[in-house]
């Protein structure tokens, strides 16, 4: 299938969204939910897998669920949604990043062709862009990797949109050179890179340091990027913090620290030493 090239912007700081500018014609295809806003040309088509023509097996019935379970698989929903321009004139269609963070524009034509990425980072691209699946080879990476061993591969000539959590960092690693990342910090990286889980040592460490018990061990050559704040990392807290787990709803206050109850009694409740 011809890719679609296609312009865009991206606008905001900490939270972002990237505006792709379609001529007559063209489509961006989105993950379900993305979209933010779209001028009146613009027609939505929702389709099974990532509408990029059967994901590679010929078309037809057989090619369009192959190409749904590729999504299911990765735990992304059967359908993603076709943003056509239908008029005679440019058109735009925004999408928005889901969580505080960075917009990754990946020109897949620079990068050799794929990209792979975790299987939430995907946020939208030209249509053509082929949506697939990742696996590791060694199973520990499975079972202890954290994220999960599989993961998305992006197909293609022509742009995706990435989203990453926080700051992000992107390292060019020469051949041998190794990196020890957090699992759930890896964004992307180029086929080349070798992906492996390494186990940190000490029981201690992973019982108390807070980074569980392995990384991820990525060695060049090849780009890997690096992302400060995963959205794991980022509900844990929130749900940490949540009433329902025995957080407070004063935290991060002075009656936080102290107790609302604790104010009121010492306030109203006198002593008992008069």
């Amino acid at each position: 299938m011809a890719m679609d090239v296609v312009d865009y912007e991206i606008k905001g700081a900490e939270m972002q969204f990237v505006e792709v500018e379609l001529d007559p014609g063209e489509a961006a295809v989105g993950e379900a939910g993305s979209m933010m806003f779209m001028d009146a040309g613009i027609g939505m088509d929702t389709v099974f897998g990532d509408g990029s023509g059967g994901g590679g097996s010929g078309g037809g019935l057989f090619g369009k669920l192959l190409g749904a379970g590729k999504r299911l698989v990765t735990g992304e929903s059967l359908f993603t949604t076709v943003y056509t321009n239908q008029g005679h004139a440019k058109a735009k269609v925004a999408f928005a990043a889901p969580y505080p963070g960075k917009i990754l524009p990946m020109d897949l034509r620079q990068l050799g062709g794929t990209l792979i990425c975790q299987k939430d980072a995907f946020l939208c691209a030209a249509r053509g862009v082929s949506l697939g699946i990742f696996f590791q080879k060694k199973l520990s990476v499975g079972f202890f990797g954290g994220e999960g061993f599989i993961m998305q591969r992006l197909d293609g000539d022509g742009l995706a949109f990435v989203h990453a959590g926080g700051t992000v960092l992107k390292r060019e690693l020469q051949p041998g050179q190794t990196l020890l990342v957090d699992t759930g910090c890896l964004v992307a990286m180029t086929p080349s890179v070798n992906f492996e889980i390494q186990y940190v040592g000490k029981i201690k460490t992973a019982l108390f340091g807070g980074e569980g018990l392995f990384f991820a061990k990525v060695t060049g050559p090849g780009t890997v990027w690096l992302q400060s704040l995963p959205f794991s990392r980022l509900a844990s807290r929130v749900f940490a913090a949540a009433p329902q787990t025995g957080g407070s709803r004063e935290e991060g206050s002075v009656l936080g620290a102290i107790g609302l109850g604790g104010v009121l009694g010492g306030v109203f409740g006198g002593s008992d030493d008069s």
